[in-house]
């Protein structure tokens, strides 16, 4: 749709090639700062609040996690030194690794363990699966923590290691104890990073410096888990929405690292002998749609459905990320390609015909109702997708509104429950790593929590009986044929909608070394050679 004049605006920035004036600053303070460009703006802090990647990745530099995941995504320890686990699998010790402090100095207890476990259970799916399960909580000294459970959790070192989209992060048990649905401010961790609050400016700049107070483990880093090493004294995000801004200022190396180029200028970055790029996370991320289900017209099914006839994977795709498919690939599943149970629907559930959703419409008795469609104006990967929903539901016959607004308005504004008189909204979009939507446990697209769930707040009893039902499967045939049935029942009822998936390539100035598979900017083990 209007993918390419996301770029217009920064046509004399890429002529000019640089960024606004800025002092010169020392070649050994250069060297000891990392300057990226992040995905989109910082505008929510709190990583357990929200499952905003951009806010994710905040929360990889400041705080830690009891267990991390190998390349393989096993789990693996990080702030834990290890576990023991009673015979009847009951009753799970966890034990801290020694020298663990927060960056106000305090150490990290085993109460700040469970009281940042149990806030994160409250909100996350996987979570939700786990806190049901368990029967007490216990710290019998300051470097245990003990769960005792109803019934054997065969995945519980998967929950506290799940490395994406809502990360089980530990923070101080006064923090922890804020109300879940509640957003803390206060940045304080345990990570290779601090925040400096005194220089965040949301929309424009983000600052870490090296905590020194960190014990890195002993083991080569992975993904999430191993020694996390901060070898920059300083990290600065750089939050510049132009893209043309953003390849001018990496062309130009007054920045280092740009997390997500835009695909029109993939080509231009890579033809700079002073760039690299790389896909970090092949598995790739999927792009969907969600509908507000809490107030009408989304409220009824069938008109749900009627818009899932409607979208044609490849017109958004197309949109998002250019002619060029290397990059990117269709599937009608709400389980990602190249992951255990993806299989592809086929055009009977999402025939892209625009003829058959019309009449599908129509027989659900639409009554004109207005569609709100809250959508980024500065998120490439997302803001075209809400400009393709909004024509095609236009063309659908269906009475649309598309407010389009910063990337942080969306975060804010998707958490009200208000109908569209009173500040609401009945579509966005969004896109996640597959790796953390691959099993019904840690997927909330399959998820029918209703108000407890993600927003949009799909209820499904069914769906929770089936996500629950394939965690305790006797074995892996009777998973893949639970994880079947979900699939197909979420993406029947439009919990979500899938868009296709693509794979990101990253781009750094060729001096930046170390940079780690994953799907986030993860700040240990980079330097500069």
């Amino acid at each position: 749709m209007k993918r390419r004049g996301l770029l217009a605006g920064g046509a004399a920035a890429m002529a000019a090639g640089m960024l606004p004036a800025a002092p010169a600053v020392a070649q050994n303070t250069r060297a000891a700062t990392l300057r990226l460009v992040p995905q989109a703006n910082l505008s929510v802090l709190d990583p357990i609040f929200t499952t905003a990647t951009v806010t994710g990745n905040h929360g990889f530099y400041v705080f830690d996690t009891l267990y991390g995941v190998d390349a393989a995504l096993s789990p693996k320890p990080q702030m834990a030194e290890g576990h023991e686990v009673s015979s009847d699998g009951l009753t799970w010790r966890i034990r801290l690794r020694e020298g663990l402090r927060f960056h106000d100095g305090e150490p990290v207890r085993a109460v700040d363990c469970v009281a940042s476990i149990q806030r994160w259970c409250a909100r996350e799916p996987f979570g939700q699966l786990l806190a049901r399960q368990v029967e007490e909580w216990s710290t019998p000294d300051d470097r245990t923590m003990v769960i005792r459970l109803k019934r054997p959790f065969p995945l519980l070192l998967d929950a506290l290691a799940k490395p994406d989209s809502s990360v089980p992060f530990i923070m101080p048990e006064r923090l922890a104890k804020t109300d879940p649905n509640r957003g803390v401010t206060e940045m304080i961790g345990s990570g290779p990073y601090r925040f400096i609050a005194s220089e965040f400016n949301s929309g424009s700049k983000v600052v870490y410096e090296k905590f020194d107070g960190y014990v890195p483990r002993q083991e080569a880093p992975t993904w999430t888990m191993g020694a996390k090493v901060a070898h920059f004294r300083r990290i600065e995000w750089h939050i510049l929405p132009d893209a043309a801004t953003a390849a001018a200022a990496l062309q130009a190396g007054e920045v280092d690292w740009w997390e997500r180029p835009h695909p029109d200028l993939q080509q231009l970055l890579a033809r700079s002998r002073d760039i690299r790029r790389e896909a970090t996370d092949p598995s790739g991320r999927m792009a969907v749609m969600r509908m507000n289900n809490l107030h009408p017209p989304f409220d009824d099914v069938r008109i749900r459905r009627a818009v899932r006839l409607s979208v044609a994977q490849d017109e958004y795709m197309r949109a998002s990320r250019g002619d060029d498919r290397t990059d990117w690939e269709v599937g009608r599943s709400l389980w990602p390609r190249h992951t255990p149970y993806f299989e592809d629907l086929g055009e009977a559930v999402m025939p892209g015909d625009l003829d058959k959703a019309r009449a599908a419409l129509r027989e659900a008795g639409y009554a004109g109702q207005k569609v709100v469609i809250i959508n980024p104006t500065d998120f490439p990967d997302i803001g075209p997708l809400g400009q393709v929903s909004a024509d095609r539901l236009k063309r659908i016959g269906m009475n649309v509104e598309l407010a389009e607004t910063d990337w942080g308005t969306v975060v804010q504004r998707r958490g009200s429950r208000e109908p569209v008189e009173r500040g609401g909204w009945s579509m966005l979009h969004t896109t996640g790593g597959a790796s953390a939507w691959a099993n019904p446990a840690t997927s909330f697209l399959v998820r029918g929590q209703g108000e407890r769930g993600w927003f949009g707040w799909w209820k499904s009893d069914k769906a929770e009986e089936l996500a629950e039902a394939w965690l305790f499967a006797p074995d892996p045939a009777r998973q893949r044929a639970l994880a079947s049935e979900l699939g197909r029942l979420a993406l029947d009822e439009a919990a979500f909608v899938p868009l296709g998936q693509f794979v990101i390539r990253t781009a750094f100035r060729r001096d930046i070394t170390g940079i780690l598979p994953g799907s986030s900017p993860y700040p240990w083990n980079v330097r500069r050679t």
